[in-house]
């Protein structure tokens, strides 16, 4: 970055009114099911081919034209996952089990993550919130 300081008047993110991840799927039925009723994100609205739904302070808006894998697809096809900061990585992997979600727990130096995928195979994780690195930020 030059030494000239951004205009926070002209900054993309004070500009920005809603930030969104755009999902295409290829099992769009199946995706919109897992994430608006098996997760519980809040339905925004619906339009042809595509399902909004609230993303915390954004949205995940479902479309068509993706690409399925019965399995979790690797970094080189969708290097992308969608996380989901959580107080108790345990409880909340019992619950999902409970909706039929597959969810590998694993706990490193820097925290606890559990680790599933959605009916296309795109990769999500839980982690937990009381990282110290979450708590007290603006961030997350």
């Amino acid at each position: 970055m030059s030494d000239a300081k951004l205009n926070t008047a002209s900054d993309l993110a004070t500009l920005t009114q809603h930030f969104g991840i755009i999902l295409g799927t290829e099992r769009f039925d199946d995706c919109v099911t897992f994430y608006r009723d098996i997760l519980g994100l809040p339905l925004w609205f619906e339009k042809d081919g595509l399902c909004c739904l609230r993303f915390g302070g954004g949205y995940l808006m479902i479309e068509t034209g993706g690409h399925a894998r019965d399995t979790r697809k690797p970094n080189s096809e969708n290097p992308t996952m969608l996380r989901f900061n959580v107080m108790d990585v345990p409880a909340v992997a019992e619950t999902l089990r409970a909706r039929g979600i597959t969810v590998d727990v694993r706990t490193f130096a820097w925290g606890t993550v559990g680790t599933f995928t959605d009916p296309d195979g795109n990769a999500c994780e839980i982690k937990n919130a009381d990282d110290p690195f979450f708590l007290g930020s603006e961030c997350c």
